[in-house]
């Protein structure tokens, strides 16, 4: 793929003028990354915008103790780290959950196109704005009010959502999910999280094959936490 191509594919970037995206092309290189290496780590000095072509990536924190916190999961057309804007250091860490192919922008060279193209500018804080509204809701579902099962049938909804694809069995989360790391997204602990899973998949609402994760019906899924 081409950086010309792989422009066409970001979504913030639909918003970009042609000449704009002309104007980018000299700032962009595309990069291949495997299954468990990272795109960046907290503290890093980080220069370029990274932009998911194909595959998976996901943000997480350390805490305190030394435990992965997971934020956020992305998939093709997403840009990962719209907070280089100010130039600090990273402050997350980013790692491939399935191999990914990433297009990378040179930060300078993004924000000079920026400053002449507001469409562009609007995209970039729009992403920003997204995903603070997710971080929002994120708080509000870490409430010790919400019963941990319906947490997680919560976060498996909203994973097969964006990254599900339909199999015999139902809709099937497209990368690989063990209960450790989805104890990470979630902020708990693996043995408690194991647990409410089984309670999910005794109702039939998950299935478990290994380290993919099946939802037969979503709606179902949806309604159990919604209504249960």
């Amino acid at each position: 793929m081409t950086v010309p191509e792989a422009l066409k594919k970001i979504t913030v970037l639909t918003a970009a003028s042609p000449a704009s995206l002309a104007e980018l092309i000299p700032y962009g290189t595309i990069r291949q990354y495997q299954k468990g290496e990272h795109i960046s780590l907290e503290r890093d000095d980080v220069r370029h915008f990274f932009c998911i072509l194909d595959g998976i990536a996901a943000l997480y924190k350390i805490n305190s103790v030394d435990e992965k916190r997971g934020i956020f999961v992305y998939g093709s057309g997403a840009m990962l780290n719209e907070v280089v804007l100010d130039g600090k250091t990273a402050s997350v860490n980013c790692e491939v959950l399935k191999d990914a192919t990433v297009l990378c922008l040179e930060r300078n060279g993004f924000l000079s196109v920026c400053r002449k193209d507001f469409g562009l500018s609007k995209a970039v804080m729009d992403s920003m704005a997204l995903k603070i509204r997710r971080l929002y809701h994120q708080l509000k579902n870490t409430s010790t009010n919400i019963r941990g099962d319906k947490r997680i049938a919560s976060k498996l909804w909203k994973l097969s959502r964006d990254f599900g694809v339909g199999c015999g069995r139902g809709t099937e989360i497209d990368f690989d999910l063990t209960i450790t790391y989805l104890a990470e997204l979630l902020g708990g602990q693996r043995e408690t999280v194991s647990r409410q899973v089984k309670l999910l998949t005794g109702q039939g609402l998950v299935i478990v094959d290994k380290s993919r994760f099946i939802i037969p019906d979503r709606e179902k899924l949806l309604d159990f936490f919604e209504n249960s």
